[in-house]
Order: structure tokens, then sequence, then C-alpha cells
């Protein structure tokens, strides 16, 4: 017998209450695979990051939680195949922050104009680890804290220089922008999952990820384009981060990724060097600052993410893991 497409959908069930199949729109014998493609497609496009809405993504996420799992598949397709399924019930640290409608609620639901900040919130933990249908992939321990590793010797030479700067930016972050965030996760040494070079620090906060570069240069005004770094009229090379931020933007699809490099002075000046800002540096995958502009901008785009209180656990867990 030959089995349905993934793009065929599963049995409809009642208008308002669709199934994990049909939100990933994906048919009920969809293999594994055809899951995660379908799950990275209906992430990029629900993520409030990117247009999306909140709700969506909740529900997007919940699908394919549920589907990748062989148990909770089994047990959600008993239920599914006697017609039960509900749409769940939201979690902690959910973007909505209340309860998803069920088949007969309304849909014309009063929210407030404007939601506080919850970046300065005490961490929540999703999936949480109190709950019995989830096995915890790090202990609770591990994802209370907020610095994970340490800068890596890599080589002979020129190591003691890279921990040097490297050590800066974990002290910077540690003291300036965790405090602010306390559900901040700072990871040091990480190796990437696309070409095996090292990534000095990874931020992650909610749903987003800000992969850091470090750089130990003399005081001065550097000029950044988005491709080179200039000098005095001679050329600098930062460390090349955008594809890396392009293939971990792959790997989470339901991440906000971006790079950051950034510049210290010998004497510990935040603000030097001066970094001008022009032309195609507008909107560039990496971001290249000093160190007051590393703490500025990682607490805006951190802080304003959707749920910026939340610690994602599996994302956590695979960071942790190396990412394999």
């Amino acid at each position: 017998m030959e089995r349905p497409s993934s793009l065929e959908k599963g049995p409809c069930l009642a208008e308002g209450s669709s199934s994990h199949y049909q939100v990933l729109r994906v048919a009920v014998t969809a293999t594994d695979k055809e899951i995660k493609v379908a799950y990275r497609k209906a992430a990029r496009k629900a993520h409030p990051d990117h247009g999306g809405e909140a709700e969506m993504f909740r529900r997007v996420t919940l699908a394919y939680e549920t589907l990748i799992d062989p148990r909770r598949r089994a047990e959600y397709d008993r239920r599914y195949a006697s017609g039960t399924t509900e749409r769940a019930q939201a979690r902690p640290g959910d973007y909505s922050g209340t309860a998803a409608p069920g088949p007969s609620a309304s849909t014309n639901v009063k929210r407030p104009p404007t939601q506080r900040n919850t970046a300065g919130d005490p961490p929540v933990y999703v999936p949480a680890f109190d709950d019995p249908n989830e096995v915890p992939l790090v202990s609770a321990a591990e994802a209370a804290q907020q610095v994970h590793g340490l800068p890596r010797k890599r080589g002979i030479f020129g190591a003691e220089a890279r921990i040097q700067r490297e050590m800066r930016t974990v002290q910077l972050i540690s003291r300036q922008v965790l405090p602010a965030i306390p559900a901040a996760r700072l990871i040091n040494g990480l190796r990437s999952p696309s070409d095996n070079n090292h990534i000095d620090h990874a931020v992650l906060s909610g749903y987003r990820l800000a992969l850091v570069g470090s750089m130990l240069l003399p005081k001065g005004a550097y000029a950044w384009d988005g491709q080179s770094l200039r000098h005095g009229g001679r050329s600098v090379a930062p460390p090349q981060l955008a594809h890396i931020v392009r293939h971990m933007q792959d790997i989470f699809p339901e991440l906000n990724v971006t790079g950051w490099v950034v510049l210290h002075s010998p004497d510990g000046n935040l603000h030097e060097p001066v970094i001008d800002h022009y032309g195609k540096g507008q909107g560039s995958a990496v971001e290249i600052v000093n160190g007051a502009g590393l703490v500025r901008g990682l607490k805006q785009f951190l802080g304003s993410g959707p749920a910026p209180n939340t610690v994602v656990v599996p994302v956590l867990a695979r960071l942790l893991r190396g990412m394999h």
C-alpha cells in the first residue's frame, strides 16, 4: 500500500480544534524527517519575530514536541483516532501567557493593549521540571546556572591572548547583562556545528540566541560596513560569524539568531575602540561593537524578545551538549 504524501492532511476534527498533524500540514503517516522539515517551515512562518502570531507559534511548537517523541505521538494517535483530542492549555513561558481557547471558546478575546516586559522576572522553565510527562534533558540545577563553561585553549600559539579577551567578554556579560535578564544563559567554548570552528560565547534568553566573538584591538576609530572592519586604511579581519549564524538559524528555526563581535581595548575602556557603522553594515547578520555597545545591544535584543524570562530547556540542553 502506497504511503500518503506528507502534504496530505489527516482527518479533520471539529472546526477550531486542528490536530497536530493539521498544524504542521503533514499526513498521519509522516516520518520523523517529514515532521522536522514541516516544523522548520511552520516555525519560521509563525514566529513572532518574523511577523507571525504568538498563539500559532505555540501550537506549532507543541505539535512538533508531541509528534517527534514516539511515546507521546503514540498516545496522541490513540486519542486522535477516537476523536477525543483537544488543543492543549498554554504552558508557563508561552508567548501569550493565557490558556489556549477550546473549540467552543469565543474568538473575540480581549487583551491588554500593552504587555509588561518580563525580562527582569524570575526564570520560567519550559517544559517545567515538575511535569510528570516530561523527562528532563538536563538537571534543574544545571538549567538554573547562568554561566556554563569557560574559554577553551585552542592550539599552542596565542592561547593566552585568546583566553584573556574571551574572559573579558565573559566578565562583561556576567556582570552587566545576566543580572538584568535572570533567564539568560551564557554558554562558553562551543564548537560550531557548521564547520567545526569554535563559537566563543552564546547567550540564550527565551526564543533569542546571540553568538558572540571577541577581539582585543588598540584604541582608535574603526569603520565597519557589514563585510570588512578597517582601521587607518588597513583591513582588520573580524571573526567570521555570519555563516555560523545562518547555520544556527537553520538548526534552531524556533529562535531568532544574531551574531556580535565585541572589540575590547587594552585599558578596559568600554567605550573604546570607537566603531563607525556605515553603508552595508545596516541590517548585517553580525554587529561589530565595543564593550558598551555589546551590553546595550544584548540587553535590548534579548530583553525585547518573546517571553524573555523563559528558559527553553531543550534548546539549552542541545547547546550544553555541543549541539550534536
